[in-house]
This record gives structure tokens, sequence and C-alpha cells, in this order.
């Protein structure tokens, strides 16, 4: 006779004392904890080049741009998650005093993974759109050299796509631009 398992769901402030305490990431989506995979030497490449390149080109100015780690609460969706690049130009607001929940990102990044890619083009694009300090929302393919751009526009989101090394493109809301060249300096596809 099979037995049915009930799901645990847990609170906001029992995850964050996990998340805290943990050996790997996890994100939170409604009461859910949903371990994070690893990522590839590509991803890890592509973020880096990212976060390379945004770190320069904001070292003399007031915003700060994270990589990875830098946990992003959409408290509209019950979402907690770790973007692959984050900005915030603002004052930094946080969740609390440990300041490692980030609550008011002005442009995120995603790198691609097949495990993820879905989720991140639908449902945490759905979320990330109630953030009303988001301007940008840029997706990375980590197979081919392709970068989604996605602008905020008063309540609609204008996309731009990039297809070539020689492209480069400006992020209007921080005032930086990134070439693909960079972005995918180093990156080998099958």
């Amino acid at each position: 006779m099979a037995t049915a398992t009930a799901k645990i769901l847990l609170s906001p402030a029992e995850y964050l004392i996990m998340e805290r305490e943990a050996d790997f990431k996890s994100e939170y989506r409604n009461g859910n904890v949903v371990m994070m995979p690893g990522a590839s030497r590509q991803h890890n490449l592509i973020s880096g080049n990212i976060f390379g390149q945004l770190y320069v080109q904001l070292l003399d100015r007031t915003c700060e741009v994270y990589i990875n780690d830098m946990r992003v609460k959409v408290s509209e969706s019950g979402l907690y998650t770790y973007p692959d690049v984050v900005v915030v130009c603002d004052e930094p607001r946080f969740e609390d005093g440990y300041f490692d929940t980030l609550l008011n990102p002005t442009v995120i990044a995603e790198v691609l993974s097949p495990s993820t890619e879905n989720y991140d083009r639908n449902e945490k694009f759905m979320s990330y759109q109630t953030l009303e300090s988001l301007q940008e929302y840029i997706l990375i393919s980590q197979d081919a050299v392709h970068v989604e751009q996605y602008i905020r526009q008063d309540s609609e989101w204008i996309l731009r796509e990039y297809l070539s090394l020689d492209d480069m493109f400006q992020t209007a809301s921080i005032e930086c631009q990134l070439a693909l060249r960079a972005i995918y300096a180093k990156v080998r596809f099958a």
C-alpha cells in the first residue's frame, strides 16, 4: 500500500534561517525550497565576464554589481532567488541586518542553462516584472551567441536581441556598454 508524503512548506523566515546555514544555495518559491544546480564552465565564464565588464564601468559610480551569491527577494511572488549578475543603482535596500537579500535591483542578468531556461524565461521573468525597481532583464545563452535584453518602458517590456560577437549593447538604466565579444570571451561552443 502506497502512502502519501506530506510536503512541508516553510515560511520565508524559516527559509532564511536554513539558507544562511546551508552548504549550498536554494531558491524559495512560495514555501518550497528548490536546490539550485551547479553551473557549467561556460555559465561561470559568461557570468564572470558580464560582472567584469559592469564592475569596471560602475567602479566610480554609486551603482553596485554582485555576482551569483546576492539573493533577491520578490515580495509579490514569494520568490527568493540568486541571479547570476545583479546591479543596484539606488541606495541598496535589504530585507534585514544580514545585508544578503536585496530588495531593489535595477538590472538582472541570467545565463540560461538547459535545466532552468524555461523557468528563467517564463515564471521567473513574470515574478521579476513585479519589482518596481527592475529596469532591465538580460538573458544570455551559453550554447550560442545570443543575448536578449528586456527593457522596461512604462508598463511594457521591449525586447532587443543580439546575435553577433561584433554586437555591443547599451544598458540604458545604468548607462553601461556590453560587448558580446567580451561576454563570450574564452567560451567554446560545442
